[in-house]
């Protein structure tokens, strides 16, 4: 079988880079990455010149998968996103001017964090197995022995229960 070669350890960044846009795999999420790092620095310029430059840290923006032409952006808030909603024809003609193909935007809010804290569980040895009934389970089963006939299986059962589950 005829293998492509390793290649050298010895490379540059730049070579790297070559050699991951040439990858089979990686290439796909290599060239991903580069338009929506490019996206990003396309949209903060006609943010910009709509003079909303501030809100560029607060805006993560990416394409949809299912509709074509469609950037999503997504906000920390709401009053974010009714600004981008008031300035959503002037930015889709803004970046249309700076050669992005978009023809919709949609303005999400993204979910809050959660307000709990995760608490990591008790370990199996820090927790003591549960011995014997309590007593209310052990009167519910003595009860039960009472109503059962002498010579039943059912009872044989019961009274081995509660002579090997003690309190």
């Amino acid at each position: 079988m005829n293998f492509a070669r390793k290649p050298s350890r010895k490379q540059t960044a730049h070579e790297w880079v070559d050699y991951l846009r040439e990858s089979n795999g990686l290439g796909g999420i290599l060239a991903k990455t580069e338009g929506l790092v490019k996206l990003k620095l396309t949209l903060e310029q006609a943010l910009a010149k709509l003079d909303l430059e501030h809100l560029r840290s607060k805006i993560e923006s990416g394409w949809s998968s299912s509709k074509e032409n469609t950037l999503f952006l997504l906000v920390n808030n709401a009053s974010i996103a009714n600004r981008l909603q008031q300035n959503l024809p002037s930015l889709i003609n803004e970046l249309q001017k700076l050669g992005v193909q978009c023809t919709v935007i949609q303005v999400k809010i993204k979910p809050a964090p959660a307000r709990w804290e995760m608490k990591p569980q008790e370990s199996a040895q820090d927790r003591s197995p549960a011995r014997g009934f309590n007593e209310i389970a052990k009167k519910s089963w003595e009860d039960l022995l009472q109503k059962l006939a002498p010579d039943s299986e059912l009872r044989k059962t019961v009274e081995r229960l509660l002579r090997h589950k003690p309190k």
